[in-house]
């Protein structure tokens, strides 16, 4: 058998394809492995690139693998498609990876560690209870609606109304539907306790990791997108510069152009979402604390802040600081140096519609 030089390996839980290459591109291994017989088939492999896509556990074979001194590529899933030539099954997965795996110009996903998997866990958690808190809450507004009580938008008057609601004196509300609004009431005290121990973690990560302090001198930033910057990238230095940092995040421009014309549209939307949701969601902070400045007290990224705002909208404008603030980021963990604000000369950046 000639050497193998390329191996694409499709991911499942329990059978996995396995598709070789040798060194001129020829296939010369295609098989189906069990899950328990994987580690086995690379132990007899020359040391050789193994690559896969991204998804659940890439990262647990990608370290496994490159324990046994194996190359390890991990390619996003939407670069792959391109090179499946047939239709979808295992087989040609696998083919379709490997092929993408030898390409010269293919851009890679970091392998991240299990201390960085692990920080990222609590990220996961405390998101998705949030998310239950949302659905609880939005049923709950939708049960009192249909005895004519409609309960406001934030949470805090919300509760106010429920406590109203749980009165006897009130009859708006039957009694068997207050011992159940009481039900839930306790649920979403039980999430909210939850979602703030998590929190109180999430912080405690960021106090105590370097990197993470120097992002928080960024207004807008705060600790949880701090922490979920930091373990989620793992080396900054993987990217060339601060705007392919931003287009990893989703953050730039979906571009179609063709002769010559250069055409932009919305945002790609592309990468971590959680990412990119804490970096819209701090634009709002810093532009709101922005306009609340007084004009002779703004430094130059107000300004600049304020005037984005003025020329193309509230909501374009959050695209844009975010945009701005990932490119600093990205400054500031590859350089290694302290956030000056007033070091910063904030240039106009390309701004897709919202």
């Amino acid at each position: 058998m000639d050497k193998i030089t390329t191996v694409g390996l499709d991911l499942a839980k329990q059978v996995m394809a396995v598709h070789g290459v040798d060194a001129t591109g020829r296939m010369v291994m295609r098989k189906v492995l069990r899950r328990d017989q994987v580690l086995t088939g690379s132990a007899a492999l020359p040391p050789c690139v193994i690559a896969m896509e991204a998804c659940g556990g890439a990262h647990h074979w990608a370290r496994e693998l490159t324990g046994q001194g194996h190359t390890v590529r991990i390619i996003a899933a939407e670069f792959v498609q391109a090179f499946r030539k047939s239709g979808k099954n295992d087989a040609n997965d696998a083919e379709a990876i490997c092929t993408a795996a030898r390409q010269p110009t293919m851009r890679f996903v970091a392998m991240k560690s299990v201390a960085q998997q692990a920080a990222l866990c609590v990220h996961r958690l405390r998101q998705g209870l949030v998310e239950e808190r949302t659905a609880l809450i939005n049923r709950l507004r939708g049960l009192l609606t249909e005895f004519g009580v409609v309960a406001p938008l934030s949470p805090e008057k919300l509760r106010r109304e429920l406590a109203r609601c749980l009165d006897p004196a009130d009859l708006r509300v039957p009694a068997p539907v207050r011992a159940l609004v009481a039900d839930e009431l306790t649920a979403l005290d039980h999430l909210e306790t939850r979602i703030s121990t998590y929190a109180l973690q999430i912080a405690a990560h960021a106090r105590d990791d370097e990197r993470a302090q120097r992002l928080l001198a960024i207004a807008g930033v705060g600790p949880i997108t701090a922490a979920a910057l930091v373990a989620t990238v793992g080396q900054p230095q993987d990217f060339r510069n601060g705007r392919q940092f931003a287009a990893w995040l989703g953050l730039t421009p979906r571009q179609h152009s063709t002769g010559g014309k250069t055409c932009l549209g919305r945002i790609t939307k592309r990468g971590d979402a959680y990412l990119r949701t804490l970096l819209i969601l701090g634009a709002k902070s810093a532009l709101q604390a922005a306009l609340r400045k007084p004009p002779e007290l703004r430094h130059a990224l107000h300004r600049w802040i304020v005037a984005v705002h003025d020329r193309i909208g509230y909501h374009k404008a959050l695209v844009a600081i975010a945009n701005k603030h990932a490119r600093i980021i990205w400054a500031l963990l590859v350089k290694g140096e302290d956030f000056d604000v007033w070091r910063v000369t904030p240039k106009v950046v390309a701004v897709a519609a919202a």
